[in-house]
């Protein structure tokens, strides 16, 4: 089907959001067991991911910390991408930009849940959002008839 490649990437960067999902639990469920107990019976009742910052090593939260952020800017990116298969314009180009904007979105993950330096994280992100960018101007430009 004509347009229908970037819907590639777009299954792919979801696969990474469970995997995250899934390291962050493989991660986060032994950290919260080896809390101490003696906060009563309801001390693990409705803890919020801040309250667990303040818990559990902060090694074991850049992973929550990422699966977060993977529901923030990718969601841009699965609308313009839906978009763009929908117009018949997610081949070519802007499947290859697709799959860079997943690539740097990975690279990220793996960067945030393992090092964290924030200044190459912020790399990261800028240039994932730049390829963000240039879907949504290369949807604009179909989806206004500016080409």
């Amino acid at each position: 089907m004509i347009g229908m490649e970037i819907l590639k990437p777009v299954v792919a960067l979801l696969a990474w959001t469970m995997l995250m999902w899934i390291w962050m639990y493989a991660t986060r469920i032994p950290a919260i067991n080896k809390l101490p107990k003696d906060g009563g019976p309801n001390a693990d009742v409705g803890w919020t991911g801040a309250k667990l910052d303040d818990l559990i090593e902060p090694r074991t939260q850049w992973k929550a910390h990422n699966y977060n952020h993977l529901h923030e800017a990718p969601t841009v990116f699965y609308a313009v991408a839906l978009v763009l298969a929908i117009v018949g314009q997610g081949d070519g180009l802007n499947a290859t930009i697709a799959w860079v904007y997943v690539a740097l979105r990975v690279l990220h993950s793996l960067w945030q849940a393992t090092v964290n330096k924030v200044m190459v994280r912020f790399l990261l992100f800028s240039l994932s959002s730049l390829a963000l960018i240039m879907l949504i101007v290369h949807a604009a430009m179909t989806v206004f008839d500016l080409a």
